[in-house]
């Protein structure tokens, strides 16, 4: 008998949880012509889903995320639609779901450190939003073991309740020169030789020892290379400006906006060094793109991290400006090292791809509804005798 399966696919305009939500779905599409599937979408959506099979269908909600009138009516709509199973693709559910649910836990990083959250209140809603969450739900993804192991520990759930399914990267993250890449490079002004920090102003990215441990490797080894730091910047350019200028960098320093998939892994491809001393992450995304890339990696010896690169990337103490900059000098005046991580990186990233991700998840789906069709008879068996 077919099931019916929901997916919120609410956030697929936003980078992260957008890529994931996308490559889910798509991937499940591939896979799976038997069960019927409900992709709860956003006001906004674009029609980034229209050109799926038909039993993919797409139903509209309109409460905003967050919002006080999402908990009921996201609930009413979940009920209209008979779900078997409900998928949280980020850790909100609504006030009651009809249905046995899961839910993807990205990263705990509001509870491990709230310090990273702007705003008490924010840190609060989050803290009480994912304990509900993960108390109502049948099953629980996890990005890594590392963040499998946080939830264990910091919600004492059972570890049988929790699955770890790695995210996959995209296929235009290739170590193969694309025509454009030089363009693109030329473009933004920067240069043949550069050091890429992918992440933006956000605390736990660590942008700010970056650009101090930059400066201070590229005068102890006189490079003449560039920092381009891309993200998201909306309060701190004109601090980061000011900074460049006390460190001497200010003709040495690109910021840049946030780049869609194809010229970000343009940027990656052309970069030195890869710079991601980030000290916290669910799932390191930036550095499995650029593992997919084959550029030569500098990141963090945090427990994810570790995880997932080590072996394929120079690990350092992401807290230490001493430690960033005796890398980035390492690596920038040794062309064989350089060659040797991204050699160790391209081998690594063979291991992380979208298919593997769609494949295990609807594995869970159906052990869940397995399961939760014995519960159900089991209490039927039990209010009958």
């Amino acid at each position: 008998m077919p099931y019916k399966i929901g997916i919120d696919a609410r956030k697929l305009s936003e980078p992260g949880i957008g890529g994931y939500v996308q490559n889910l779905v798509r991937g499940l599409a591939g896979l799976d012509e038997e069960n019927s599937y409900a992709l709860f979408v956003g006001p906004n959506y674009d029609g980034e889903f229209d050109q799926l099979p038909p039993n993919l269908l797409r139903v509209v909600e309109r409460s905003p995320v967050y919002s006080v009138r999402e908990r009921a009516a996201l609930s009413w709509r979940l009920f209209r639609q008979r779900l078997d199973l409900y998928h949280a693709t980020h850790y909100i559910l609504p006030l009651w779901v009809p249905a046995e649910t899961v839910a993807t836990v990205h990263d705990i990083v509001h509870l491990l450190h709230p310090n990273f959250i702007p705003g008490r209140l924010a840190t609060l809603v989050a803290q009480t939003q994912i304990r509900y969450s993960l108390s109502r739900s049948s099953r629980i993804i996890a990005e890594s073991d590392s963040t499998k192991a946080d939830i264990e520990e910091y919600f004492e759930i059972p570890a049988w309740r929790i699955r770890r399914i790695y995210h996959g990267v995209s296929e235009v993250f290739t170590p193969e020169p694309d025509p454009q890449d030089k363009t693109l490079r030329e473009e933004l002004g920067v240069g043949d030789s550069y050091v890429l920090f992918v992440g933006g102003e956000r605390p736990h990215r660590n942008e700010e020892r970056a650009l101090r441990a930059f400066a201070a490797a590229r005068r102890s080894v006189d490079s003449d290379a560039r920092l381009v730091m891309l993200g998201e910047r909306e309060l701190s350019t004109q601090r980061f400006e000011h900074l460049a200028a006390e460190l001497e960098l200010e003709d040495r320093l690109t910021l840049c906006d946030p780049l869609a998939a194809p010229r970000r892994a343009a940027l990656i491809r052309g970069a030195a060094l890869f710079l991601h001393p980030t000290l916290y992450e669910g799932f390191p995304t930036p550095v499995v793109e650029a593992m997919a890339c084959g550029a030569p990696i500098i990141t963090s010896n945090c427990a994810t991290i570790r995880e997932i690169a080590e072996g394929a990337a120079k690990l350092v103490e992401p807290s230490s400006v001493d430690s960033l900059t005796s890398a980035i000098g390492w690596c920038l005046q040794d062309d064989g090292l350089q060659r040797t991580l991204a050699a160790d990186a391209l081998e690594r990233a063979a291991g992380f791809d979208w298919h593997s991700l769609a494949e295990q998840t609807l594995e869970l789906y159906l052990e869940t509804l397995a399961n939760g069709s014995d519960r159900r008879r089991l209490l039927r068996r039990g209010s009958s005798s």
